[in-house]
């Protein structure tokens, strides 16, 4: 995924969590908050004390990224933090990948039309 996309600064993710809409479900949270690019930009916060060791927290992150990347065409332009919950870790690929959908369509609804996300 290009830099453009990704949130990589501590600073970035602290505007996010202080002004964004919050979404969620049992497997993530996602904090959206609009920004003045061309695009949505993502960030993960997969912690190890909710993800467990790191095969698979790092295969709740590339399921996160390549969600993302399917979707970011539809999305609005806004800044994304995705969490994961305990829930993900026993999960099912098909059960995250369900459950990101569903919350993508969230934050294209409630984001896209209000002035502020």
């Amino acid at each position: 995924m290009p830099a453009e996309r990704r949130l990589r600064r501590k600073s970035q993710f602290e505007v996010v969590y202080a002004a964004g809409r919050r979404f969620g479900d049992g497997y993530f949270a996602v904090i959206a908050h609009a920004n003045e690019r061309d695009g949505p930009r993502l960030g993960l916060a997969v912690a190890s004390k909710v993800a467990g060791n790191s095969v698979q927290r790092n295969r709740i992150r590339r399921i996160i990224r390549e969600s993302f990347r399917l979707r970011q065409h539809a999305l609005p332009a806004v800044d994304l933090v995705v969490s994961a919950r305990a829930r993900a870790r026993g999960a099912r690929n098909d059960e995250l990948r369900a459950s990101l959908d569903a919350l993508w369509e969230q934050v294209t609804k409630r984001c896209a039309s209000s002035p502020r996300a």
